[in-house]
């Protein structure tokens, strides 16, 4: 397994990663929505979070497919 092949099984990792993370957040907040009433942008602000850790985490790595 190459270099290349490395990095991008990484970044699917951690890509899967935030997908979960951004689903536990999701489920959280429908669970404190349900108890406290809370309000969507609430969601919002934690899939923004998440998708903005991906996209740093693609960035960061980008750079190193082309070694």
């Amino acid at each position: 397994m190459g270099m290349k092949d490395q990095f991008q099984d990484k970044s699917e990792q951690w890509q899967q990663q935030a997908k979960q993370k951004a689903q536990e957040g999701r489920e959280q907040a429908q669970r404190g929505r349900q108890g406290q009433g809370q309000g969507p942008d609430r969601d919002r602000m934690r899939d923004e979070e998440a998708e903005r850790l991906q996209r740093e985490e693609q960035e960061r790595l980008d750079p190193d497919y082309d070694m």
